[in-house]
């Protein structure tokens, strides 16, 4: 249980509203765009697998962009395969299910923007359920000869739509609501979710901040010192080889990691949302002994 809570309380702590905000509202937009420009219902009996298809095969191609999309995802499987025994089964198993859980609750933003924005608008859901033999047994109780053609035409004929619904709930109210109801359930989702890894957090709201700003600060500070080392290395190397020298000076030369000190800071068993990447290396370099304190973030 607190290996969830410690997952719920990674993924609160490293959302950006702008971010989903940005993203549900280019889903949204584009949604509309699919319903009122490509998608076009054939009112036969096709409907079933064109509305669909339409309603989910985008949320799933959503998904799947935003698992490809997220840098933690590549991070935890470049290498996977070519590293040694690392750490336990157990260990391993706890890590990768506290990391898939904040992943996908982050990938998964788009695919429901998209299939909530589509029941509220009811044209893939009006499409899809006027095929479906659920609403032939809904609306054709009394098993008239033309009632399943009648259900065909529904989304192409607004004025047939009025008159099969006028005694029932109509496709597209039914689409709104289960839209509305969809929405309300992934919003007490998170609430409860938020107040759960809030409740059981370990450390205080201000050390939780501290923790985000230096997470942010730790992942520029690194590209910035990357950029700089690896350009003096390509600067070094492309010297020596246009003038036809060896780098065998030592004040020439630019150290680099060894692949041990690269693995170490990049293990799936050690480094949780909790601990400062670099600091265990430090230490093990000074002899277990660090000129900094990491009280702060720990």
């Amino acid at each position: 249980m607190n290996k969830l809570h410690e997952a719920l309380d990674f993924f609160i702590r490293h959302q950006t509203a702008l971010g989903f905000s940005a993203v549900s509202l280019l889903t949204a937009a584009s949604e509309r765009i699919f319903s009122s420009v490509v998608f076009r219902c054939p009112c036969n009996s096709g409907n079933m697998v064109y509305g669909s298809f339409f309603l989910l095969v985008p949320a799933f191609i959503l998904l799947l962009l935003g698992y490809m999309v997220n840098n933690r995802s590549w991070r935890r499987l470049t290498g996977c395969c070519s590293r040694e025994k690392e750490c336990s089964p157990s260990e391993t198993c706890s890590h990768f299910c506290r990391v898939l859980v904040p992943m996908t609750a982050r990938a998964l933003v788009a695919p429901l923007t998209w299939i909530a924005v589509a029941l509220l608008g009811a044209n893939f859901y009006e499409c899809a359920a006027s095929g479906s033999s659920l609403t032939k047994r809904l609306f054709c109780k009394h098993n008239e000869t033309d009632c399943q053609e009648k259900l065909f035409k529904i989304p192409c004929d607004e004025k047939l739509s009025a008159q099969i619904s006028s005694e029932r709930l109509s496709l597209q109210a039914q689409s709104q609501l289960i839209g509305w109801f969809l929405i309300a359930s992934i919003m007490t989702v998170a609430l409860i979710s938020k107040c759960v890894s809030r409740y059981c957090s370990s450390v205080s709201y201000l050390q939780l901040k501290y923790r985000k700003i230096y997470s942010k600060e730790e992942k520029e500070v690194f590209e910035i010192k990357a950029k700089e080392h690896a350009t003096k290395l390509a600067e070094t190397n492309t010297n020596c080889f246009f003038e036809t020298k060896k780098p065998t000076e030592k004040p020439t030369l630019v150290p680099v990691p060894s692949i041990e000190e690269w693995r170490e800071i990049s293990l799936l068993c050690t480094h949780d949302s909790q601990e400062v990447y670099y600091h265990k290396i430090f230490e093990t370099e000074k002899g277990g002994q660090s000129t900094g304190s990491n009280e702060g973030g720990q």
